[in-house]
């Protein structure tokens, strides 16, 4: 039997989804994380934006292009915000949500709208190693910072995070090249007292490439990044979510930080790690978003000098307290998007420029025509010509290529 579990959506999404996998596998499954033939398909949904929530239902009719007759589930965010625009009418569907992913296993044959009741505690998942080079290790879920624009709390809950221990347990099983530790809210990771510098200092003597997931401006300390240094080989790349530049548009949020306060944070950062790489997402038109506040996003992304940007239009979701906002023309939503876009361009080009020169640590990911690609530790794409093995390699970047750069064996 083939099956296959394909992901929409964030990292956290993927770490389920590699659970899932594993899952199958020792159920006799063969499995890819690609959309090919099947007989059954597990789509692990989003609903972050507007967009990923229709490509999400749209995926029940690719399915069924390649196999009329393949048993399709949906899980995720999308089908528990609107389990029933993925109810089919007969009983090749099943549909469930975002809490107790691991008992579809135990559902496989099961037919309609079964979705689990929240939880109050942290889900443990099957240990799984990705079918990519890193591994996804899922330390926390949920949220409790209601952004005025998304609607991940009322999907996931409130935050809860995972013990320490079984965080180490995993890895230590798993062994892989690279981990990287993610949650929804990764920043909120609170067990019983110990936060995200005290897991750290837990892993410190682990012997793995470790990086970190999506952080929010607040957690960055001395000490978390005290506790980075200990790691055996930490992987300097902070993706720190600044969604706008213009304190007004921040308060409207609800985010919890000021633009000053996310400069400090990036300035402590590089004291710490002087070529980190410094990534970020950013809204383009929120509603009552001005010109002015634009052009003060602007101006705090060039004078940060991130190494890449993720912007994205603002889509309203039905549920949130931005949903009631004033919307903005659709025009003008997208000139700010496409003026983040030819920012985002320049910024790559100047990491990639700052990176020439250096020793880096390659890690392979895939080889693609004549090059084998991946990532540095500061999250640079590598490209080599020609074959290396997917293990840790040293080498030189001798050249800006795509956004990244040319390397060289040394």
């Amino acid at each position: 039997m083939k099956a296959v579990v394909f992901t929409l959506g964030c990292k956290v999404n993927e770490c389920e989804s590699d659970s899932l996998i594993c899952g199958l596998q020792k159920l006799g499954y063969e499995v890819s994380d690609k959309l090919v033939y099947a007989d059954l398909y597990i789509v692990n949904t989003c609903a972050v934006t507007a967009e990923a929530e229709k490509k999400s239902r749209q995926m029940a009719s690719r399915i069924k292009k390649l196999n009329k007759n393949a048993k399709i589930i949906f899980t995720g965010c999308a089908s528990q915000k609107n389990p029933d625009a993925f109810i089919s009418k007969d009983d090749s569907f099943l549909v469930t949500g975002t809490f107790s992913k691991q008992k579809i296993l135990d559902m496989l044959s099961n037919s309609g709208c079964q979705i689990s009741a929240e939880t109050k505690e942290f889900e443990e998942l099957l240990p799984a190693k990705s079918l990519r080079t890193r591994t996804y290790i899922k330390v926390q879920d949920g949220c409790n910072n209601f952004c005025s624009y998304c609607i991940i709390p009322y999907l996931r809950g409130r935050s809860r995070s995972r013990s320490p221990e079984s965080v180490r347990k995993e890895i230590l099983e798993l062994n892989p090249l690279e981990v990287i530790i993610n949650g929804i809210d990764l920043s909120s990771y609170n067990y019983n007292g110990v936060k995200l510098a005290g897991l750290l200092e837990s892993l410190k003597d682990i012997k793995v490439r470790i990086r970190l997931g999506s952080l929010e401006a607040n957690v960055i300390t001395e000490e978390l990044l005290s506790a980075t240094k200990k790691l055996y080989n930490f992987a300097p790349h902070f993706h720190l979510s600044l969604q706008s530049g213009s304190q007004a548009v921040l308060k409207k949020m609800n985010r919890k930080y000021n633009p000053e306060e996310f400069i400090q944070k990036a300035e402590l950062i590089r004291k710490y790690y002087p070529y980190a790489g410094i990534t970020t997402d950013v809204i383009a038109g929120f509603p009552t978003e001005t010109e002015e506040d634009f052009n003060q996003s602007v101006e705090l992304i060039r004078k940060v000098k991130f190494a890449d940007i993720h912007p994205f239009i603002y889509s309203p979701r039905s549920g949130t307290v931005a949903y009631k906002m004033q919307d903005l023309p659709p025009d003008v939503k997208k000139a700010r998007l496409n003026k983040l876009l030819e920012i985002k361009t320049k910024l790559k080009e100047d990491f990639a420029t700052f990176n020439l020169n250096r020793e880096l640590e390659f890690l392979p990911e895939e080889m693609i025509g004549e090059y084998t690609e991946g990532y540095s530790k500061n999250y640079l794409r590598l490209y080599y010509k020609g074959k290396l093995d997917k293990k840790i390699t040293k080498v030189k970047a001798v050249s800006v290529c795509d956004g990244g750069v040319i390397v060289e064996k040394i």
